[in-house]
């Protein structure tokens, strides 16, 4: 029962951090683009 006094806030903490990398990544322009990748021809004239 005393471990639950540590990994209750430490797992509340983690699902903020993960919360906030993924915002950062989103507004920063991370994942613009995504689509145009797939339409993309490969480049492989060799």
């Amino acid at each position: 029962m005393p471990s639950l006094y540590l990994l209750i806030p430490l797992g509340v903490v983690v699902v903020f951090a993960a919360i906030a990398i993924f915002l950062w990544a989103a507004s920063s322009g991370q994942f613009d683009g995504l689509e145009d990748l797939s339409k993309r021809m490969p480049d492989d004239d060799a």
